[in-house]
């Protein structure tokens, strides 16, 4: 399986430039301050940015305040420049987003470690290289699962999450639920589980307990006459 690429895309209207050249601006990505931010910083300015956002956070974390204002700084026929490629994006489908939404916005991107400059022919194909790159990862990624799956389905594994009960807890949940003294309340403390879950394994608690208990009705409590054997209720007035 290949990915669908289409070599004309490159030549596409919401990819062309416009004609005018805007200002560079510098973005930056550090987890701490310290030498790396100042190298960044100085490359940025060495490359002609006037000016340069800074974020000082993991690339993992979503909240990049600093990108979204650089983001929103920028305006068509500018150009986003970064030191390298790992400093923009936090993946590879990240970064294609990111530069994606400038190309249709008008706006150049360039990393100096790699030399990459989306405003010239040659760095729009090495970017669409990485497009095309990064739907053939995905497509073999989701292919690998599906085959996964069907291969686990066909060896007779149960795929999902695991019972929240083993056969033997909801068969001592049964064998608990037929004495009327205990509650599905204190079962399912004493299995660890909620109420809920003692309902979906012991589907016939929704209605009565009959079926468990094995009786038509309640069970008749035993009374004690003086100090001598318990005898039944007769319900006969005395």
């Amino acid at each position: 399986m290949t990915a669908t690429f289409d070599p004309a895309a490159l030549d596409a209207p919401e990819f062309d430039l416009p004609a005018v050249a805007g200002a560079k601006v510098g973005y930056a990505r550090v987890s701490t301050v310290g030498p790396l931010l100042d190298r960044q910083l100085a490359a940025l300015t060495a490359a002609g940015c006037i000016r340069v956002f800074a974020d000082k956070k993991s690339g993992k974390n979503s909240e990049r305040e600093e990108l979204w204002k650089a983001l929103d700084y920028l305006r068509p026929g500018d150009t986003l420049v970064v030191a390298s490629l790992d400093r923009l994006g936090r993946s590879l489908s990240d970064l294609i987003s990111i530069v994606t939404g400038l190309r249709r916005r008008g706006i150049g991107f360039a990393s100096l470690h790699e030399a990459l400059d989306t405003t010239t022919p040659g760095g729009r194909l090495v970017f669409h290289v990485f497009a095309a790159l990064a739907e053939f990862i995905r497509e073999l990624i989701v292919e690998g699962t599906r085959e996964g799956l069907e291969a686990a389905r066909a060896r007779g594994r149960r795929l999902g999450r695991p019972p929240a009960l083993t056969p033997e807890q909801v068969a001592h949940a049964r064998d608990l639920l037929s004495r009327p003294e205990n509650s599905v309340a204190s079962i399912a403390r004493l299995l660890g589980v909620s109420r809920s879950t003692v309902y979906k394994h012991v589907p016939e608690l929704r209605g009565d307990r009959v079926a468990l208990t094995g009786s038509v009705g309640p069970v008749p409590a035993p009374v004690s006459i003086g100090q001598g054997a318990p005898v039944p209720e007769t319900g006969l007035g005395t």
